[in-house]
């Protein structure tokens, strides 16, 4: 027949059913807070993402080199083609990466309000329906390592800050559009191309049907796919 427990023996049992009780709950909440604040981290890590200036002339260089792969060679050209190395350089690249970026800011001047990501993928949609080479479009987005962020800051922007620029009403010196005025400083077109926070791009799926156009114009945004 079982004892029952005297009120010595029910005051133990108590207290170890307690302790075990915190114990869990310790256990809880130090395997669930490294988790939150992992995930606090990469969000915030996600929202501030941006881009160097010397990544920015990394990828347009990436981008060029696909350019140069789909420029046919003549024909009646004895010598063998040579590489992007030989014909553009470094500088030349840099230029390019520096004039987007103040079109982007001169843009911001403008009206008053940055390009948006919003716009940027627009601009990304627009590239994929419409291109006029999907070959070379996919190839422009695997070169960009298929980030959609990276896709709209180095694929999307120039071409997006070209046609507004043009669009524009500014005081112009010439039929290009070119502004009269002095373009801001690069830098600060940097330090304003920040992913906003809670906004995730997206890599639009590219339409199979498009016309084929080789032509390659270096350090330009004529003739992008």
């Amino acid at each position: 027949m079982n004892k029952v427990p005297n009120s010595l023996q029910r005051a133990y049992l108590c207290g170890r059913a307690l302790c075990l009780l915190w114990s869990g709950v310790a256990f809880v909440a130090e395997t669930v807070t490294p988790c939150a604040s992992a995930l606090a981290q990469a969000g915030e890590k996600a929202s501030a993402r941006t881009l160097t200036f010397e990544e920015r002339v990394a990828y347009q260089y990436a981008i060029e080199e696909v350019y140069w792969r789909h420029r046919i060679w003549p024909k009646d050209n004895p010598q063998p083609k040579p590489s992007l190395g030989a014909l553009v350089s470094e500088r030349e690249i840099e230029k390019k990466v520096e004039d987007y970026l103040r079109k982007s800011q001169l843009v911001a001047d403008q009206r008053g309000l940055p390009i948006t990501a919003s716009e940027l993928q627009a601009e990304m949609e627009r590239m994929a329906t419409h291109t006029r080479d999907p070959d070379m479009l996919r190839e422009l987005f695997e070169a960009l390592r298929n980030d959609a962020f990276v896709i709209a800051e180095c694929l999307a922007r120039p071409i997006l800050a070209e046609r507004l620029v043009r669009s524009l009403t500014v005081h112009t010196n010439g039929r290009d559009g070119s502004p009269s005025r002095p373009l801001p400083q690069a830098d600060e077109a940097v330090r304003s191309a920040v992913v906003p926070y809670g906004f995730a791009y997206k890599v639009p799926e590219i339409s199979p049907l498009g016309c084929f156009d080789d032509t390659w114009t270096p350090t330009t945004t004529v003739n992008a796919p």
